[in-house]
């Protein structure tokens, strides 16, 4: 309690409601520009915080994060390119929303859930840290196989009616996640020569390549004399939310909350991950779920709780452990040891009241990101109103100087062509690209863990099926694909009846 009031003291200093502002403007900026991640945004601020206090400089870099992860569901909501890859599940419902003409409805709703989401997950740090970390401990390689094997099990939702095209998709996306050096063995895989492909393809270029290019491709016989079409000022936000869809998205708010807490504290996941879970238990344990993926209020609700969910709890295995929950925490981390904190057991000891300064400044973040997303949402919705002929090559202008800052490298720009190539084409023969993004996404995780386990049990399956929390993930994610399986069986002898 002596901490938590020297904390609150701390907080208090008028110096940091004025750097929380700033450092949420930044994020949302960085996040909402495809190519340059939050992840970036905090590298490139960090030096900015050297002559800071050490409270003031974490909030900051934490509004930075929070915004950022809040930023990129504005592109995916009226682009169809996530700006962070924790914004990619928003993309199931937001786009489609904003072809129907409800641009604005979405952007409020990603905006509420990220702020419930991100205020859930800040307090879940500020009270239950100690508890979460102590059961994040006990995972371990079969554990963490278990759970990329329970979030490709997410496939099954969203292969919409071809469940073969959608595992087509994935194998596609887990062979994308093979090229380059292996992590066990440092061999070189897929390269065809190219040195460049060594460190693998980053999953912001293929992100960018695989929804922007591909958007852009799609539209091509765009023709501006007849497909052209005004957008009145007044009706873009005429739509808004109304109490009965505030009503129906509680409860994918809260699931989708409750998974990114628990997900974001277990390390090397993060919020893509939660936001693809959390949307596909929304999705199957709803009365309507042919709508998801139709431009579904409930699909951007769920995702951008989730994601945002994950913020503060990414920070739980850092802090008390000294454990990073995923990259933009690894970089906070060192944030942290710059300013004379070492993350850690001891952190709460020698550190406790600016520590307890920097939880609760999260809460006071998340407040400060629904004041200022308010104040901006009308402002986003009217990009909506921009003819497509001056729209599209502003978006690939965007895509190409992102995919360049990834890496500083020409080679990237290739990257993103040919991906979106590709990518046009799958979508031509009617194949889904979450599958494909699922399986880029997860295939690291899963293939580096199940190897590692094969290791520790010298080759024997049984490590999976002996570990509770390995076969819990397992049995759940095969009851998943069952369900899915059942309702399609269900849904297509029904039409049948008809």
């Amino acid at each position: 309690m002596e901490q938590l009031i020297g904390g609150l003291e701390i907080l208090a200093q008028w110096q940091n409601f004025l750097i929380i502002p700033l450092g949420l403007a930044i994020g949302i900026v960085v996040g909402a520009i495809p190519g340059l991640t939050s992840d970036l945004g905090i590298i490139l601020c960090i030096p900015l915080t050297y002559g800071m206090d050490p409270t003031m400089a974490i909030l900051m870099l934490l509004a930075i994060y929070c915004g950022g992860t809040y930023g990129g569901s504005i592109t995916a909501i009226l682009i169809n390119t996530p700006g962070t890859s924790a914004n990619a599940a928003t993309l199931f419902d937001g786009y489609p929303m904003t072809c129907r003409g409800q641009a604005f409805k979405a952007l409020q709703m990603a905006l509420f859930a990220s702020t419930i989401g991100g205020l859930i997950s800040a307090f879940s740090l500020l009270f239950l840290a100690p508890q979460i970390a102590r059961i994040t401990l006990l995972f371990g390689p079969a554990e963490y196989f278990a759970l990329s094997v329970f979030g490709l099990s997410v496939i099954a939702g969203v292969s919409n009616k071809s469940i073969f095209k959608g595992l087509m998709g994935a194998c596609i996306g887990l062979f994308i996640a093979t090229v380059g050096i292996d992590n066990i063995s440092g061999t070189a895989r897929f390269t065809f020569g190219q040195n460049k492909l060594m460190a693998g393809i980053d999953l912001i270029i293929a992100l960018i390549g695989l929804f922007a290019i591909s958007e852009i491709l799609m539209k091509s016989k765009y023709n501006p004399k007849t497909d052209h079409k005004v957008v009145r000022a007044d009706s873009i936000t005429k739509d808004k939310i109304t109490k009965e869809e505030y009503r129906r998205c509680r409860k994918p708010i809260g699931i989708g909350s409750l998974i990114g807490v628990i997900i974001g504290a277990t390390p090397g996941t993060g919020g893509g991950l939660a936001a693809f879970i959390a949307y596909n238990q929304v999705k199957q344990s709803s009365k309507h779920p042919e709508t998801f993926g139709q431009g579904e209020i409930e699909g951007v609700a769920v995702s951008e709780a989730a994601n945002n969910g994950a913020c503060g709890s990414t920070m739980i295995p850092m802090l008390t452990l000294g454990v990073p929950g995923d990259g933009a925490t690894a970089i906070l981390m060192g944030a942290f040891m710059l300013h004379g904190m070492v993350p850690g057991p001891s952190l709460f000891t020698e550190h406790g009241n600016i520590v307890y300064a920097i939880m609760l400044g999260l809460i006071v973040v998340n407040v400060f990101m629904y004041i200022l997303g308010s104040g901006f949402t009308r402002f986003y919705a009217h990009i909506t109103r921009i003819p497509y002929e001056m729209l599209a090559p502003i978006v690939l202008t965007f895509c190409i100087a992102g995919a360049y800052s990834t890496n500083n490298r020409i080679y990237d720009i290739y990257v993103i062509l040919l991906f979106g190539i590709v990518a046009y084409f799958l979508r031509r023969m009617d194949f889904q690209l979450v599958p494909i993004l699922l399986g880029i996404v997860l295939g690291p995780l899963a293939e580096k863990n199940f190897r590692r386990a094969m290791v520790i049990s010298e080759g024997s399956m049984d490590i999976f099926f002996t570990r509770p929390i390995s076969c819990a993930f397992l049995l759940i994610a095969i009851g998943s694909v069952l369900v899915f399986a059942w309702k399609n069986y269900r849904a297509r002898k029904k039409t049948e009846r008809i």
